[in-house]
């Protein structure tokens, strides 16, 4: 009997051998069949003509440096040594590109259709954002921008600003009891209540009543018609908002950790802790889109509106009615109708980039004023000349002082400070400005091998001395008083800047956030005076695709914008 068990536990022993062997012997043919190819192109690739840092990393070139640099500053430092086009190493030595160039980004953004997202960025972005339109390419992306485009016009956020406001308002008001509590100059964590702020904006926005006599009573409902109320529960946040507040105040992973995680999937299981915590937060996204999708589809059905051709009033033009009638339209082929999913996923996407990019930008501002006194009351003498709490959208706009406080802060704190693109075929692009290789010879373009990615410093082109001058770094609005010559040329789709992309992938909802930002902006002011409450060298980013601050003492604090805040006291 025990000579039975003994050959049992040796055959077992020897099975478990065998497994584990198999399993080596596996992992070797997978990663030999990713290197070698791989390493073949990295030996043929003609980008090595193209100057750039030497190698830090046998396995991670460059990235390591990339990713610890705070706001992208190394790219400052490669673009002034090497020029406007830099050739770093990538994963493996693998050569990568980093672009400033005008006419190169320009030549980027409009051929987006095979100069796209790499796979594995859209991998990680869908865990949060799903199918949605940041994380979809092609003809599918094409058909998701068409449809999407009508709900985001100037008529519809004309219509929305007054929900903007009526935010604002609200958050003022919480300001204000809590400094009145506390009977002086109070440490707030500004960020905190911009982000409830815009959470509802994103939900509410804009339920406001316009005054077209043809359409009377007029609701626009620019994205969910559906009241978070976030600043409701601003001292106990429901649990939506809670939610979204620990999922924006989680840690980000790091380029690299990302990149090993997509080309190795079981990484994430062993390396991803809190996707437990992201997976809850899209359950609830996708529910409460579920619901109103189903009570939209009820009431188009109802009154025969599915025809998306048929729409004629803005009062149709609601983020859910137009995805609902995209998905019903008995007009379209199916192949051409948005499917249940992609309705879905766009919930997820526009309550996350509708309204955490505009809290950053706005909290990043509230932190540029605060340490600039004298632009903070310019600013304030032009907003307190406006003689109503809620301007309209054209009134907002037309104050000039408070543009040139919004585009410089977004100059110098773009809430998205760099972009990736891989070359899904060969291609060549055309430079700007002409430069010499290694190899002696002039270069007026570059021929991109299929696979190679191109990082796009948003960052660095705002910061370059030889456009913006020798104060590009410091924060002064009256530079758009006259706007440098050399800015004409950044190809993006809002005031010489790339805060919003450019071409067509360019952010769908630029103009809904400028609006937004300039509200909070006015009405804050306009009620506060802000002073830092820490020292400048104490504020960091955490690291991730949007610009979050945070304490440099606090790591594990999440996101954070702490400012001295007291009543404006006006003569």
């Amino acid at each position: 009997m025990e000579r039975l068990d003994v050959n049992a536990t040796l055959d077992y022993t020897t099975s478990l051998w065998r497994i584990i062997l198999a399993l080596a012997v596996a992992l070797i043919i997978a990663l030999t069949w990713i290197i070698v190819p791989l390493a073949l192109r990295v030996r043929k690739s003609k980008l090595w003509v193209i100057p750039g840092p030497p190698s830090t990393s046998w396995i991670l070139g460059n990235l390591r440096e990339y990713n610890d640099s705070p706001r992208d500053l190394i790219s400052d430092e490669w673009m002034e040594r090497y020029g406007s086009v830099v050739r770093i190493h990538g994963f493996l030595q693998t050569p990568m590109l980093s672009i400033t160039d005008n006419r190169a980004l320009n030549h980027i953004f409009t051929n987006y259709t095979y100069l796209t997202k790499p796979e594995y960025i859209r991998l990680d972005l869908s865990k949060l954002l799903c199918s949605g339109l940041l994380t979809v390419e092609g003809e599918r992306y094409k058909h998701q921008r068409r449809i999407l485009n009508q709900v985001f016009g100037s008529a519809q956020i004309r219509e929305a600003t007054s929900t903007f406001f009526d935010k604002a308002l609200e958050l003022r008001d919480l300001w204000t009891a809590e400094i009145a509590a506390a009977h002086q100059s109070t440490r707030m964590d500004v960020l905190h209540g911009l982000n409830m702020a815009t959470l509802d904006a994103v939900g509410q926005a804009g339920k406001a009543i316009g005054d077209d006599t043809r359409t009377p009573s007029l609701s626009i409902h620019v994205v969910f018609n559906c009241d978070f109320e976030a600043l409701k529960s601003h001292q106990k946040p429901n649990k939506f908002a809670r939610t979204l507040e620990r999922v924006f105040s989680m840690p980000n992973q790091k380029h690299v950790l990302v990149l090993m995680k997509n080309l190795l999937p079981a990484l994430n299981f062993i390396f991803d802790p809190n996707m437990g915590l992201v997976n809850e937060a899209v359950d609830m996204m996708r529910g409460i889109g579920a619901q109103l999708v189903a009570e939209k589809k009820a009431e188009l059905l109802r009154d025969g509106k599915t025809a998306v051709g048929g729409v004629s009033s803005l009062e149709d033009r609601d983020f859910v009615s137009v995805l609902v009638q995209a998905h019903l339209n008995p007009d379209v082929a199916g192949g051409q109708r948005l499917s249940e999913e992609d309705v879905l996923s766009q919930f997820p996407t526009f309550t996350i980039t509708g309204h955490e990019t505009t809290s950053d930008a706005t909290a990043w501002c509230l932190y540029e004023l605060a340490r600039a006194p004298r632009v903070q009351a310019k600013l304030r003498e032009e907003l307190l000349a406006v003689h109503t709490d809620s301007p309209t959208m054209d009134e907002l706009m037309a104050l000039p002082y408070l543009d040139m406080v919004v585009r410089e802060s977004l100059r110098i704190r773009a809430p998205v400070t760099s972009t990736i693109r891989t070359a899904n075929k060969c291609d060549v692009i055309p430079l700007e400005t002409p430069f010499r290789g290694l190899d002696g010879e002039m270069h007026d373009s570059i021929e991109v091998p299929e696979g190679t990615m191109m990082i796009i410093p948003f960052m660095a082109i705002h910061r370059s001395t030889a456009i913006w001058g020798p104060d590009a770094a410091e924060f002064r609005p009256e530079r758009w008083e006259n706007t440098p010559k050399a800015s004409d040329d950044i190809p993006g789709v809002w005031g010489h800047l790339l805060s919003f992309g450019g071409g067509p992938r360019a952010c769908i909802g630029f103009r809904f956030a400028i609006v937004e930002m300039k509200a909070l902006i006015f009405t804050l002011l306009r009620a506060f005076e802000f002073a830092p409450a820490v020292e400048a060298a104490d504020i960091s980013t955490m690291p991730g695709i949007v610009l979050r601050p945070c304490l440099k003492d606090a790591p594990d604090g999440g996101s954070q914008m702490p400012l001295l805040v007291r009543r404006c006291e006006v003569a």
